[in-house]
């Protein structure tokens, strides 16, 4: 089976970091020049970018929106933008502006009838980011844990049209430690969506790993963030793995 490998550009501060366990004071620096490294992905062979915006998943608002206007001028890969887009006119905006398909995260807990309205109104185009902190959704840029469980809000959105879930253990994000693989194919199998599976990859094992499980599932692929800029993940191999 053939599975997309979305490497990630997550901004804070106008640069490319990544953080661990989603702590905005625990970030590594990799690049001060967002449109360059995606540039870099699109020559690298990868067919997507997935973009978050970490300010504005705090702020409730764009807050990186000139970085990511240089990152859609640079490249001519479909973006998905994730972060702080919390309304129609946000989602609009940014879909006019060239993004291919709009996350959203908190939104989508606090706010069901905004992916209802949204996945009517742009369909194909609205993905829902699930952010899972042991098993239950998480929002406000992951500094709020709820006590709603993560394949509830997934089932929420079964018939609402949306193009894919992501589905994040928090705790393993940035940590190289590997995906959740257990809760991502259990999520994946309670639904008909596709999933992507974010958060923990740190070799080309965790990947071969994750093909593995993915087989005969809705899991259609993954995010890779600090395993490509630490160089632990090679994006040819990736790519030649997720092919085969």
């Amino acid at each position: 089976m053939t599975l997309t490998l979305y490497p990630a550009i997550d901004l804070k501060d106008g640069q490319c970091v990544r953080l661990r366990r989603g702590a905005m004071d625990d970030a590594t620096v990799y690049s001060s020049d967002p449109a360059g490294q995606a540039r870099a992905w699109q020559q690298a062979g990868f067919a997507w970018l997935h973009v978050v915006d970490l300010n504005g998943a705090f702020a409730g608002r764009p807050v990186n929106a000139d970085a990511v206007t240089a990152i859609l001028g640079a490249i001519d890969l479909p973006v998905q933008l994730g972060g702080g887009i919390r309304d129609m006119a946000g989602i609009a905006a940014w879909l006019d502006a060239g993004v291919h398909r709009v996350i959203l995260g908190s939104a989508a807990a606090k706010n069901p009838p905004l992916v209802l309205e949204a996945c009517r109104a742009f369909p194909g185009r609205i993905a829902v980011g699930i952010d899972a902190r042991d098993g239950f959704v998480a929002t406000e840029g992951w500094a709020e844990t709820s006590t709603l469980p993560a394949t509830d809000l997934g089932l929420r959105f079964e018939d609402a049209g949306v193009s894919a879930i992501i589905y994040t253990d928090i705790g393993r994000d940035g940590m190289l430690a590997g995906l959740n693989l257990e809760q991502t194919v259990a999520l994946a199998d309670r639904l008909t969506t596709p999933v992507i599976a974010s958060g923990g990859v740190g070799s080309l094992a965790d990947l071969a790993a994750l093909r593995d499980a993915a087989a005969g599932t809705r899991i259609e692929g993954a995010i890779v963030g600090r395993a490509l800029y630490d160089g632990r993940v090679n994006p040819a191999d990736a790519l030649a793995l997720f092919s085969a």
